[in-house]
């Protein structure tokens, strides 16, 4: 099966093309749309080739969906990878938020879009964007093409009440749903699945703490190949340091700050987002990459102490996730920092040798700019891995065993 993924942000469209069929699944083409709303950049990669940026008009995120439809005829139709518009499949859409009423991705029909739109209370900023990709690929592709959402949420549906639970007034979960709902989840998922293929174990065998680290930053407890509990909570504010993002923060600062600063809510709301994690901290970039420069060249304190508070966050909730779980397998290394900084790494699991786990030096360094492996000492016992994270083939998975099912 011939599956389109998009991944519509608010003024963005990331796409692949994959083709899932046999075990030799094959990303044919990807790509993204930038900038919707005024000079939109086009970003193109067949068969691991690169095209030239285009800058297009480009209105809205119908216009986006249209271009990359087009480009796909245009640079991978004809070739071997012929992708004419009546040879894809399916399409399978990221969703971010499925609240409690989607625990599995779904076919797409009214009643489903009525539930995303249900939830945009819960993800204002992300789930308009998602039904408008939803929206904008059915009209260009017709009914003939059916659509599949996958929810960011929907891995983690599997936690406990005592994991999702806040220890505030149960009646505002009763009335408004407020609980730890966490995010990630297509990536934390395919973690999951990919480190019981490597370490030739059943899914529902895998006791592991996957760390998704990026620009967003999360981790999860999977216990039986299912999410346990996650760092991300009602919104992906909480947990880790991050690129932007302040993550976990006594909630009386947000007064005090009101009342010292004269800032509003939605004032504090953006400078916990947008300003804060390893920008704030540092005063310089939410860039790890030039974190760890800077240091080298520079020995900044502020740097240091950026990506120290950063290793120490992680370290924590490994400990306190290993100790919750009654013991883990293996911790998983993915997103951006994750599978690229060794460094980063090796800081976040000195300390961690009492719960059996200790790096080998030469494997981890090995892993320096991408690639997958298994990067602690062979004598071990708890195991650290490198695994890439690849969101958009676990969609295109989930879509395929939908539509099959």
């Amino acid at each position: 099966m011939r599956v389109l993924v998009l991944n519509c942000g608010s003024s963005s469209v990331k796409f692949q093309l994959i083709d899932t069929a046999g075990e030799a699944e094959r990303c044919q083409a990807r790509g993204m749309v930038e900038r919707i709303g005024g000079q939109a950049l086009v970003h193109l990669q067949v068969a691991g080739e690169r095209r030239a940026p285009a800058v297009v008009p480009v209105r809205d995120h119908r216009g986006a969906i249209d271009r990359i439809l087009r480009a796909l005829v245009e640079d991978v139709g004809g070739g071997a990878a012929a992708a004419a518009l009546g040879d894809i499949d399916a399409v399978g859409h990221r969703v971010v938020h499925g609240g409690e009423a989607f625990r599995e991705p779904v076919v797409i029909d009214a009643r489903v879009m009525e539930g995303i739109e249900d939830c945009i209370e819960l993800a204002p900023l992300h789930n308009p964007a998602n039904l408008r990709g939803i929206r904008a690929a059915g009209e260009l592709l017709g009914t003939g093409v059916p659509q599949v959402a996958v929810f960011d949420t929907a891995f983690h549906a599997t936690m406990p009440e005592a994991s999702y639970l806040y220890a505030i007034p149960y009646q505002y979960y009763r009335r408004h749903r407020v609980r730890r709902y966490g995010f990630h989840g297509t990536s934390h998922h395919y973690l999951t699945l990919r480190y019981a293929s490597l370490a030739r174990l059943a899914p529902e065998a895998s006791n592991i703490i996957t760390l998704h680290l990026g620009n967003g930053c999360s981790a999860c407890a999977v216990v039986q190949g299912r999410s346990f509990t996650t760092s991300m909570g009602f919104t992906p504010l909480e947990g880790l340091v991050m690129g932007t993002r302040s993550g976990d923060l006594d909630p009386s600062v947000v007064e005090f700050l009101m009342l010292k600063e004269g800032m509003d809510v939605h004032e504090l709301d953006t400078m916990l987002n947008r300003h804060s994690g390893l920008l704030g901290l540092s005063g310089l970039t939410s860039d790890m990459r030039e974190l760890l420069d800077e240091e080298t060249e520079h020995q900044d304190r502020r740097v240091r102490l950026a990506i120290e508070v950063f290793c120490r966050r992680v370290r924590h909730y490994v400990g306190a996730y290993f100790a919750e779980m009654g013991g883990a397998d293996a911790v998983v290394f993915s997103g951006g920092i994750g599978e690229n900084a060794p460094e980063i790494r090796h800081r976040v699991c000195q300390g961690l040798e009492c719960l059996g786990l200790t790096l080998d030096a030469g494997r981890n360094q090995a892993l320096s700019a991408g690639g997958e492996g298994c990067i602690s000492a062979p004598d071990a016992t708890l195991a650290a891995w490198v695994i890439p994270t690849d969101e958009e083939l676990l969609i295109a998975r989930e879509t395929a065993r939908v539509l099959a099912a």
